[in-house]
């Protein structure tokens, strides 16, 4: 029986069943495997993927929708993997288009390599941002930081998603009802009883990813990073909005070293709703 062309492969939905075909993508692709971000994905947002004849998938990708339910209000796409053996030939430009059209109009976001950025300009998505990776054992040192921080409990978390929907603009409850499980740590910062900001530290491979990261000024960022920093022994990863150039400056000070800058993108908006200031770093650039 012949071989059916790539365009007449189906797009179906991905499911938690497909967890390892998805990490197998990603290591065909020379990135890590995640499995735990994927899994993190694949049950928080809704996962799409083109299956190979020959076994495992031709593509994938996932795309988390924010806001009232049934009525997303913006929708992040990430982890857009195209299999080695099949790249170049439009998948990826035909499972992104399916996925747009899939959204009906609804804004969307993601964060595109240089590789990438073209395939989502010819598609109509603009640069609006951009964010910087950044990557090291964390020094502790320097001037002392006036703000408290401490470990969250399940009461802070109606708080913890009020302060988050004043910064990202939308509500993220879905997804953030997860992070106590999905993260080692989650840890707010006060001001008079009052949270003022937050940070998630999870495991990512041999790295702890510091995200999300919200907060009411740059020492408040700080505190929250360093008291991340002195409850694990592994390196940090977190991904800062350029424009935050006094954390970026403060980070690399105490030993995070610049990785790569990725492009911030968004179709049907001009820019990302909510409150950049006190927006630092997202949870993973896969879900905005």
């Amino acid at each position: 029986m012949p071989t059916p062309s790539l365009d007449a492969l189906p797009i179906r939905r991905l499911t938690l069943r497909d967890l390892t075909a998805c990490a197998d993508l990603s290591e065909d692709r020379g990135w890590p495997r995640e499995e735990h971000k994927w899994g993190f994905l694949l049950t928080a947002g809704r996962g799409y993927g083109i299956d190979d004849p020959q076994g495992g998938l031709v593509a994938a990708c996932v795309i988390t929708e924010y806001g009232s339910w049934g009525q997303p209000e913006l929708g992040a796409i990430g982890m857009v993997l195209v299999a080695e053996r099949h790249a170049r030939r439009g998948v990826g430009r035909r499972l992104m288009r399916h996925v747009v059209s899939a959204m009906d109009g609804t804004p969307l976001t993601l964060c595109a390599t240089e590789n990438g950025r073209p395939l989502y300009e010819e598609l109509g998505f603009k640069v609006t941002g951009r964010a910087e990776m950044l990557r090291g054992r964390f020094a502790p040192g320097g001037p002392d930081l006036k703000v408290t921080t401490r470990a969250a409990t399940a009461e802070d978390l109606p708080r913890i998603l009020r302060v988050d929907e004043e910064a990202f603009g939308t509500d993220r409850t879905p997804l953030l009802a997860r992070l106590p499980a999905f993260a080692d740590q989650l840890r707010v910062a006060e001001d008079d009883g009052r949270i003022i900001g937050y940070a998630a530290a999870w495991p990512n491979m041999d790295t702890h990813v510091v995200g999300p990261l919200i907060a009411r000024d740059t020492e408040t960022a700080q505190a929250l990073i360093a008291s991340l920093a002195a409850g694990t022994d592994r390196p940090l990863r977190t991904d800062i909005d350029v424009r935050h150039e006094e954390l970026l400056t403060w980070a690399k000070a105490r030993g995070l070293a610049s990785v790569t800058h990725n492009s911030v993108m968004t179709y049907g908006i001009t820019e990302l709703p909510g409150d950049w200031t006190r927006r630092f770093a997202p949870l993973t650039v896969a879900a905005g």
